[in-house]
C-alpha cells in the first residue's frame, strides 16, 4: 500500500468549505485537479470524476462513496482496471479548529498489485496536482470573508478580512 497525504488551515468555517466541494458542478470554475465531478455525495452512490495532473493527460473514472458525512469527510473508492489491480481510496477530511477555521486534509491510499509499477510515476504529480486542489479551495473559501465588511462576517470574526476605511475627518 502506498498513501499521499496533504493537509492546509483555511481561514473559513468547515460549513463554507464543506459547501465548495459538495458543489460538484462548479469544479470547473477553480479546480485545477479534479476537473470534474458528478453524482450524489452519498454512501454506496457512485461518482463520476475526472482528473488531470499538471502535464498530464485527463483520467475519467466511477468511484464508489465509501462515506459522505456532513462538513467531515467525504471518501470514495475507485479502480483502475479491475478491483484489486490499481485502486486509489481518495478523501477530503475537515477539522474544525479553535479559531473556527478548518484544517483540510486530502488523501489517497493505493493499493494493488500495479501500484509499485505506477507510483513511482504518479506519485509526483498526484502530489502536485493535491497541492494546487488545497491552494485553490482554500483561495476560493477564503474570498467570501475579503469581500464583506467585519459586521458581516459569521462568529468567528477573526477569520474575517476587511478593507481599511479613510477615518471620518470633519
Amino acid at each position: 500500500m502506498h498513501q499521499i497525504v496533504t493537509q492546509m488551515d483555511i481561514a473559513a468555517s468547515p460549513e463554507r468549505v464543506w459547501s465548495i466541494l459538495m458543489d460538484f458542478p462548479a469544479y470547473p470554475q477553480w479546480n485545477p485537479f479534479i476537473r470534474s465531478l458528478s453524482g450524489v455525495a452519498k454512501q454506496g452512490e457512485k461518482l463520476r470524476a475526472t482528473i488531470q495532473p499538471e502535464e498530464r493527460r485527463a483520467m475519467t473514472f466511477r468511484p464508489r462513496v465509501l462515506k459522505a458525512a456532513n462538513q467531515q469527510e467525504l471518501r470514495w473508492l475507485g479502480h483502475l482496471g479491475f478491483p484489486g489491480l490499481f485502486d486509489g481510496e481518495h478523501y477530503f477530511h475537515l477539522t474544525t479548529l479553535s479559531n473556527g477555521g478548518t484544517r483540510f486534509a486530502q488523501g489517497e491510499q493505493f493499493s494493488g498489485i500495479l501500484v509499485g509499477l505506477f507510483m513511482s510515476r504518479m506519485e509526483t504529480a498526484t502530489k502536485a496536482g493535491f497541492h494546487a486542489m488545497n491552494q485553490a479551495l482554500k483561495a476560493r473559501a477564503e474570498s467570501q470573508y475579503r469581500s464583506h465588511p467585519i459586521d458581516a462576517c459569521p462568529p468567528a470574526a477573526d477569520l474575517c478580512v476587511s478593507e481599511p476605511t479613510a477615518p471620518n475627518i470633519e
